[in-house]
């Protein structure tokens, strides 16, 4: 007959197996929800310089002190350019906002788009130097004329926009890696939220810490990513219009990267507008 010894090793085995499993299974997830969103902006850091931008715009703490070195209403903002040498075309270059944001207010941001507007909300004390980059981008042009080029419905409900070379008809493979010819840290961290992202957030996308750009994603069901994103606003009309697109379903073109696709349902942003700030 077994043991009672050996039949508390073979216990312990089990439970030790089965505790390994379990955690490679949670790694594997957590993989898997910080690579959906960040995965589409990874090439045009990598031609930029990804250890140089991480080192260069710095973290939390940094990001403090820049608000702190503000003016009283206005905030000390750092948007960092990569090296003009080796820019991809996928870069459009319409320069730098200006370093002094203001930190009071709010304004509204307005997509219109093919299938209809879209609104949100910002909170410029919560974001004041990533609503002062939508501002100087949405001055310029920037997001004209321009496709939301992911969707993800699988883990996490996300509609991913703001690649300034995703334009005309139909799909190319280097959609989702463009951008502006800087980047800025993280704000507005939703680290005490549950769950970080519900369903109506507009946040950013980014493939790393201080790697910010001009990419957003609108979030029409509660998701579960990790809360590495700035959320710069909130919908209040037009999300019956991504909910649409997201019933439409994805062509899975992502699907052996990070998840989701193409939108069957296009959605192109004919124009993206900023308000003047208000309060």
């Amino acid at each position: 007959m077994t043991s009672t010894r050996e039949r508390q090793r073979a216990a312990a085995r089990a439970r030790l197996e089965r505790e390994m499993a379990e955690r490679s299974t949670k790694a594997r997830k957590r993989r898997q929800t910080q690579a959906i969103v960040g995965a589409a902006a990874i090439l045009v850091l990598v031609v930029a310089g990804t250890v140089w931008l991480a080192t260069s715009l710095g973290g939390d703490d940094d990001d403090s002190k820049q608000q702190a070195a503000g003016t009283e209403g206005f905030s000390q903002c750092t948007y960092t350019e990569a090296p003009k040498e080796g820019r991809p075309a996928q870069i459009k270059d319409v320069g730098l906002p200006p370093n002094q944001q203001a930190n009071k207010g709010t304004q509204t941001l307005t997509l219109e788009t093919n299938l209809g507007p879209i609104v949100a909300k910002l909170d410029r004390t919560k974001v004041p130097c990533t609503a002062g980059s939508f501002t100087h981008l949405a001055s310029k042009g920037f997001f004209d004329n321009t496709k939301c080029h992911r969707l993800v419905t699988e883990g996490i409900k996300v509609l991913q926009c703001g690649d300034p070379s995703a334009t005309g008809t139909g799909w190319r493979q280097t959609d989702g890696t463009g951008g502006p010819s800087y980047a800025m840290a993280e704000e507005n961290l939703p680290t005490d939220k549950r769950p970080p992202y519900p369903e109506g957030v507009i946040a950013m996308a980014n493939a790393g810490q201080g790697s910010t750009g001009s990419q957003f994603f609108i979030v029409y069901g509660d998701s579960q990513l990790d809360p590495n994103y700035t959320v710069l606003g909130t919908v209040t009309s037009g999300m019956d219009l991504v909910k649409q697109v997201g019933a439409a379903g994805d062509d899975k073109a992502y699907a052996q990267q990070a998840g989701g696709g193409h939108p069957k349902k296009e959605v192109t942003i004919t124009k993206l507008t900023m308000s003047d700030i208000e309060g």
